[in-house]
């Protein structure tokens, strides 16, 4: 199947991390040129280098979505360099651990600037030239914890949460635009995030990371972990022509672990 992304410009944030690489992986493996964001600039040359060395066209940003005077220069560069953003990838690292009752006013104000106004901020600059050409995707990473809020992941299920909302209402607007706006979702996917929040929960319950690993697989259908490379492959899907009619959406990545409906 032609997903109809070659020479398509990809802008991913994140990706100096497992979701993120894996999905500017499956992006740049259809054809599409990539911008890869992210606050690890060792890490973004590392994949820049793999990347380019299968022949895809590719640009590094080191990016901290945290500041916001950087963005309209960075899109400057993604502009003069590959061309107008087409894709969005909207993928924020999660918070610390967290309750969430007793939170400091200030790490809730410190988080929503970095998880969801650089999220709306950025998305709003890169519309207009969407618009423009009637094409787009907008594709917005959580977490499943905006389907089953996680225990002791009290800020990142909150201001998670807040982004679906926003989607969905963005994805009515744009719709006649040939815009689509998807959020995606994992569930336990086997990336340096995953293994850190097992670790720490090792150490609030006092037993082994084995222990958590096992005590996870046991609530999982498909019985492990998923492959990043799986998730990156249904953003890709997203981000395709062949996904015009999909919008409005939350796609769970899971292998069957959210049990809800």
């Amino acid at each position: 199947m032609d997903l109809g992304l070659k020479g398509k410009v990809a802008l991913i944030f994140g990706a100096s991390g497992g979701l993120g690489s894996a999905m500017a992986t499956s992006l740049a493996k259809e054809g599409a040129k990539v911008a890869l964001a992210g606050r690890n600039a060792a890490a973004l040359t590392t994949l820049a280098t793999s990347l380019r060395a299968t022949g895809a066209e590719v640009l590094e940003l080191p990016w901290d979505l945290a500041d916001f005077s950087i963005i309209e220069p960075n899109f400057a560069k993604i502009e003069s360099t590959l061309g107008a953003v087409d894709i969005l990838i909207n993928n924020t690292g999660g918070p610390p651990p967290s309750t969430a009752a007793n939170v400091a006013a200030d790490v809730w104000e410190a988080q929503f600037h970095a998880m969801v106004v650089s999220v709306i901020k950025i998305t709003d600059r890169a519309l207009p030239q969407m618009r423009a050409r009637k094409w787009g995707r907008i594709i917005t990473s959580t977490s499943s914890g905006v389907v089953a809020p996680i225990p002791n992941l009290g800020v990142s299920n909150a201001l998670r949460s807040t982004l679906v909302g926003w989607s969905k209402t963005l994805a009515r607007e744009v719709a006649a635009d040939g815009i689509t706006a998807n959020i995606i979702l994992p569930g336990r996917i086997a990336t340096p995030r995953i293994a850190q929040l097992d670790e720490a929960r090792a150490g609030r319950e006092k037993i082994a990371v084995d222990d958590v690993v096992k005590q996870s697989l046991s609530q999982i259908p498909a019985g492990r972990y998923g492959d990043p490379a799986e998730y990156g492959d249904v953003a890709t899907f997203l981000a395709s022509a062949r996904a015009s009619y999909v919008t409005g959406t939350v796609v769970r990545v899971d292998g069957g672990y959210i049990a809800s409906i």
